[in-house]
């Protein structure tokens, strides 16, 4: 529980007299599920340092936002709350709602796999009420499954990655009049993309990067997570995986050759790596592009 009161919309949840928690979960890879109750109650956020997906499972139709009093929720609407965001809720009448918390990390890694961007320059649309059958129907799978369950644990997870990827994929956009500021300079950043994608199929190193800046590599790691929004070793691993996904849907190489090309010492290894990333097994993620 620990861990999940340091989730500022958990939290705001958990200490209201009105809430109930029917059932939460640690679903690894910075990401949290919570299945709640309510009933006549208020709440605010103020400016959560994580992203919340959301989606009403039971109720809604008194539970509106105070600045926006004519619109009104409903089952399998969802409501996209990003981290830093602010707002206040009216709860009239019973709701059972499921929520989806990730971390901005878990989203700069999206975005740098799935969207092929710098974090920095991208946002997630907030988003109240949104009409979603398919997201609505993940929703719906993902309460179904018992999360404490070992034995279900990478369902849940796989799942859940892919109600993360779906809303990266719809709900993320650039960010408006974006004016960067700190970390590496602009010709350092792309310097460093270039000799990344090149060298991808190679080992690499902290020293071998920050070298390329002139940097020492304790200097060089921080700004670098400044400017892409992640430690230089995550940011390498999800350029391996998207350089993965594209040899996977644009050629017929054997799978361990896929792993080679991309960094991988061992097909094993490839194929943990890649369902950690994506939540499915290389040869599955083949096969939906056939």
């Amino acid at each position: 529980m620990t861990a999940l009161l340091n989730l500022q919309v958990f939290q705001a949840l958990h200490n209201s007299r009105h809430a109930r928690l029917e059932h939460s979960a640690e679903l690894g890879d910075s990401m949290v599920a919570a299945l709640w109750r309510n009933h006549h109650d208020a709440q605010e956020y103020q400016a959560p340092t994580h992203h919340t997906l959301s989606c009403y499972i039971g109720g809604g139709t008194g539970t509106f936002r105070r600045d926006r009093p004519w619109e009104k929720g409903a089952p399998g609407k969802q409501c996209i709350l990003p981290a830093g965001h602010e707002s206040a809720w009216v709860i009239n009448g019973d709701i059972r709602l499921a929520h989806l918390y990730f971390s901005a990390e878990q989203f700069a890694l999206g975005c740098v796999t799935l969207l092929d961007r710098e974090p920095r320059e991208m946002q997630l649309r907030e988003n109240t009420f949104l009409e979603d059958p398919a997201q609505a129907q993940r929703f719906a799978r993902l309460i179904a499954l018992n999360w404490t369950e070992p034995g279900e644990r990478v369902l849940t997870s796989s799942l859940a990655h892919e109600m993360l990827a779906h809303a990266l994929l719809s709900q993320v956009s650039a960010r408006p009049q974006l004016r960067l500021k700190g970390g590496l300079a602009p010709h350092q950043r792309h310097l460093l993309r270039d000799f990344i994608e090149a060298q991808l199929a190679e080992p690499l190193s902290l020293g071998q990067l920050a070298a390329l800046c002139s940097l020492s590599e304790y200097h060089f790691a921080r700004m670098f997570r400044t400017s892409f929004g992640l430690p230089p070793h995550q940011y390498v691993l999800a350029r391996r995986i998207a350089r993965a996904r594209s040899l996977l849907r644009q050629t017929h190489l054997p799978l361990g050759e896929v792993g080679l090309a991309c960094g991988f010492a061992s097909a094993s290894h490839f194929s943990n790596r890649f369902r950690q990333a994506g939540g499915v097994a290389p040869g599955e993620y083949r096969l939906a592009f056939k």
